[in-house]
């Protein structure tokens, strides 16, 4: 194992991207996570996995500095700043997008170059003179795949070749070659500049210079593309910079291509520093997108919703065959789904990487496509609700598939499955799971009444109310005066924090207001929120994992719907100091305040956006 002082903070890092892929840039000035030419492809630099074997792009100041990193107001653009005894630079980091256009659209002309997957390192100089250094080497698949290396017949340009993919490095300096890397030490004096851009080519893409010209305008272009994506947003409360940088971050969470929006853009990063709770995220999780149309659409962003209901309506339905069979093990819908509509998600470790500090096995896919998860049938449907209410009504062939779903959520909704948290120690059934089932049924109703849609209502009816009295049954702990985590039961589970915010009991019930006190009591730590306790409720894997953040939000939101605002607001501003330097959060906080987990989370970013737009409405 490297020594942990390898490796950079998982919080210490800024995120860039183009609407296909992103990249990781820590506050050093590396880039130690990028996969090209999409989020979901192999790793080509991947040290923050392994930090011998992953391979990064270093671009830093070449003598003792101190550093700073934000993001150009408003945009995607990332600077980390160097700052030397005989001067202070920068290092501008971003992925030009060249069309915003979803799959099925009409190109714009330069379709060609938008096949260019590129990422633009600018270095200036801002004052005295600094000396800089850069080492770029890339590993190619997981660092599993060697590669050639061999150099332009012009000055500054070197192209890496695994056999399966190449990827071009121009420079304006010149780069020395060794050992299948590239290298350069030059120094600016005030005013200044260096570009170094990297290109994924091809016979379609040949390598192509960026001089400092070229990435002066490629600047521009991008700080203009992302101000004016961001100029749509409503959002006009208390805490806009963090609510607009929770939208950017979501925004660079969407392949474009589809409308697709990942969980998270990473694999692997341990939920605890040394434990085995490390998936890949990479993928299109039903639930995690569905809440991301909610959150973009509070926000005024409805391009982005329409996106995502046309990946819907393409890869996510029920089928030719129908979702009436009730003996299929997992349902008519997957829970996840790849950026390309793809199901064969098939997870394998990775023994060649050590993984973040440590922390084995390196898993990519993930197994838990095959698993039944009823919640996602709530999360899609009134993801729908929400869109055909709030954007533009749905379609008929929409409405079809509408009814094909929830006539399966009626003939299934009792069946136990494997819960929202994806446990591994077998199926019971969650209360989380009821309650979403319920959401499906009851937002259908919703969209059949109001429309005057055609649907089979008695049934349905019958079908939500049948659920409703089972939670408040079976779901019902007396012991211990709370909603339990599953039937019969007595554990508790953050996710019942969701009953009121879906709907489906007043947040001021009595009953609600006895289990929110027993949250607080067993799984609130100073406003962080446990999802669940492993020794009471095992989940089939070792170890302990950190508070969940999303779990933190729903907890804001249902202080604020009980008229607990003081306490909402607390509990808020607390959320916002555990952010990193940027805003931004991966998926749990550990007993520490560190972040853990897959980053940045899409679950969190709009979880923030939910809670501070109630909370902003209730505040007045």
């Amino acid at each position: 194992m490297a020594a942990s002082t390898e490796y950079l903070p998982i919080a210490e890092h800024g995120l860039i991207g183009d609407l296909r892929t992103v990249a990781l840039v820590g506050s050093d000035g590396t880039i130690d996570w990028y996969c090209c030419p999409a989020f979901d492809a192999p790793s080509v630099f991947a040290s923050l996995l392994d930090a011998e074997r992953g391979g990064c792009f270093e671009l830093a100041a070449a003598v003792p500095a101190r550093t700073k990193q934000f993001y150009f107001p408003d945009t995607n653009v990332l600077i980390t700043r160097f700052f030397t005894e005989d001067g202070a630079g920068e290092v501008q980091d971003f992925m030009p997008v060249y069309d915003d256009v979803a799959d099925g659209d009409e190109v714009a002309d330069g379709a060609a170059e938008s096949r260019r997957h590129r990422l633009i390192r600018r270095v200036l100089c801002v004052r005295g003179t600094v000396p800089f250094r850069t080492r770029v080497a890339p590993r190619f698949n997981y660092g599993a795949d060697p590669h050639t290396l061999r150099t332009g017949t012009e000055d500054g340009l070197v192209v890496f070749d695994s056999g399966t993919q190449s990827l071009a490095l121009t420079s304006t300096v010149p780069l020395e070659c060794a050992d299948g890397d590239a290298r350069a030490e030059f120094k600016l004096s005030e005013g200044e500049t260096a570009v170094f851009a990297l290109d994924q080519v091809g016979d379609a893409v040949p390598p192509r210079g960026c001089a400092v010209a070229e990435a002066e305008r490629e600047f521009a272009a991008t700080v203009a593309y992302w101000r004016r994506w961001l100029s749509q947003s409503r959002y006009r409360g208390r805490w806009r910079e963090m609510v607009h940088r929770s939208a950017l971050t979501l925004k660079l969470l969407t392949y474009a291509p589809t409308g697709a929006i990942v969980a998270a853009p990473t694999t692997s990063l341990p939920e605890r520093l040394g434990g085995e709770r490390n998936w890949d995220y990479r993928y299109v999780w039903v639930r995690d997108a569905a809440f991301c149309v909610y959150a973009l659409l509070r926000l005024g962003f409805t391009g982005e919703a329409a996106a995502f209901m046309r990946f819907l309506t393409r890869y996510i339905s029920p089928g030719e065959e129908g979702p009436g069979d009730g003996a299929s093990p997992s349902g008519p819908l997957q829970i996840m789904y790849g950026i390309d509509g793809r199901t064969d998600l098939p997870e394998r470790e990775l023994p060649h990487l050590e993984g973040h500090r440590g922390s084995a096995p390196v898993r990519v896919g993930n197994a838990a496509a095959g698993q039944l998860q009823l919640d996602i049938y709530g999360a899609l449907i009134d993801s729908i609700y929400l869109y055909d209410k709030w954007a533009q009504p749905i379609s008929s062939d929409q409405w079809d598939d509408v009814c094909a779903l929830v006539n399966w959520v009626c003939d299934n909704w009792d069946q136990p499955d494997e819960g929202v948290w994806e446990t591994r120690g077998g199926r019971r059934n969650f209360l989380y799971s009821r309650l979403m089932c319920w959401v499906a049924v009851e937002r259908a109703v919703r969209m059949a009444l109001r429309r005057g849609l055609p649907a089979e209502l008695h049934r349905w009816q019958e079908a939500r109310d049948t659920i409703y009295r089972r939670i408040m049954t079976r779901g019902w702990s007396a012991g211990r005066r709370a909603f339990a985590q599953y039937e019969d039961g007595d554990v508790l589970d953050a996710a019942v924090l969701m009953m009121p915010l879906a709907k489906f009991i007043s947040p001021t019930d009595p009953k609600w207001l006895s289990t929110l006190d027993a949250l607080t009591e067993d799984l609130v730590s100073d406003s962080l929120v446990y999802r669940y306790d492993p020794q009471a409720s095992p989940d089939g894997l070792r170890g302990a994992e950190g508070t969940f953040s999303i779990c933190s939000f729903w907890c804001v939101e249902a202080l604020t719907r009980a008229g607990r605002i003081d306490e909402a607001r607390l509990a808020f501003e607390k959320m916002l100091t555990y952010a990193n330097h940027l805003g931004l959060y991966a998926e749990e906080i550990s007993r520490t305040g560190e972040q853990q987990g897959n980053f940045p989370q899409a679950f969190t970013h709009l979880g923030l956006i939910s809670a501070a737009f109630n909370l902003d409405r209730a505040l007045g």
